[in-house]
């Protein structure tokens, strides 16, 4: 019979002094299935409270599978791990390792920007590494998959280290903060607040800086193979935003596939079971597996 197990698992002994220099313990649990599988959540991967991980580990999986790192969205300022278990349970169901991982929100009185936030991925990276032969898993075999803000900064991470990460996958996330088609869009006008918070710098529209292009996925792409998802209808993601990443990875001859979808908004998989179980769920397996 399947049961939770606080604090022990044979994975897990690798983990307990680790788990245990937390003074918040009681949260740090795992689940045990009578096939090997293991689910232990709210691993610590640094000091700060927002930095916390769930693993999955399904029966099954081979040596050389990928993980897959799941970035949850929010507008970089909201959001948590919990809000993308419906995709770590599809990933467990067909027999892929993950993590889904929380990180630290953007606050301007923290000092905290999306630096930071990909600074926490590569801590979980890190930590998972350090990991990794316990789970009998290879370290540095990631592919980062994020909704939104958390496409966002799964592309730039994925971009800034093809070493660590083999793929990514994008589900409306943002891509672009400097174009002149940006700049110039009725789009850039309700979203710049947001972005400008993110960035830690000033938009300003006649003498923007060069961090808004240091932060756009569009200006960092290199030849890591990407699947994007992109609603024509996407207000908060306006549709450009996928199609100009489309172009700029054709240009450069990136391993790449679009899934545009006709009459969607943002985040589809929230709103229409159709499309993610016909559209969305397939597609991604499809990319991991190939």
């Amino acid at each position: 019979m399947k049961k939770l197990i606080l604090k022990y698992h044979f994975f897990v002994l690798g983990l307990i002094s680790f788990a245990l220099s937390s003074c918040n313990t009681r949260k740090f649990k795992v689940w045990v299935g009578t096939d090997n599988e293991q689910k232990i959540y709210n691993l610590k991967y640094g000091a700060h409270k927002k930095q916390k991980m769930d693993v999955f580990l399904p029966s099954g999986y081979p040596e050389n599978s990928p993980v897959i790192l799941i970035v949850h969205g929010g507008a970089w300022s909201l959001g948590k791990k919990e809000h993308m278990i419906q995709i770590q349970k599809m990933l467990f169901k067909n027999h892929i390792p993950s993590i889904n991982m929380n990180y630290r929100l953007v606050s301007k009185s923290k000092k905290i920007t999306y630096r930071e936030q990909l600074e926490d991925i590569r801590s979980a990276i890190e930590k998972f590494n350090e990991l990794a032969g316990k789970a009998e898993l290879q370290p540095d075999h990631y592919i980062l998959l994020g909704e939104s803000s958390g496409g966002h900064l799964s592309l730039l991470y994925g971009y800034q280290h093809p070493e660590q990460v083999k793929k990514i996958i994008s589900l409306s996330g943002p891509t672009d903060f400097y174009s002149p088609s940006y700049l110039h869009s009725f789009y850039s006008k309700y979203s710049s607040p947001t972005i400008q918070k993110m960035v830690g710098e000033k938009f300003d529209r006649k003498n923007l800086s060069e961090e808004f292009k240091k932060a756009s996925p569009l200006y960092n792409v290199c030849h890591v193979p990407t699947l994007l998802f992109q609603g024509n209808t996407d207000f908060l993601v306006n549709q450009k935003q996928g199609l100009a990443l489309d172009s700029a990875l054709t240009a450069q001859n990136i391993p790449h596939k679009l899934i545009f979808m006709e009459n969607t908004g943002h985040v589809p998989r929230f709103f229409s079971k159709r499309k993610r179980e016909s559209i969305i769920y397939p597609n991604i397996l499809e990319w991991i597996r190939n």
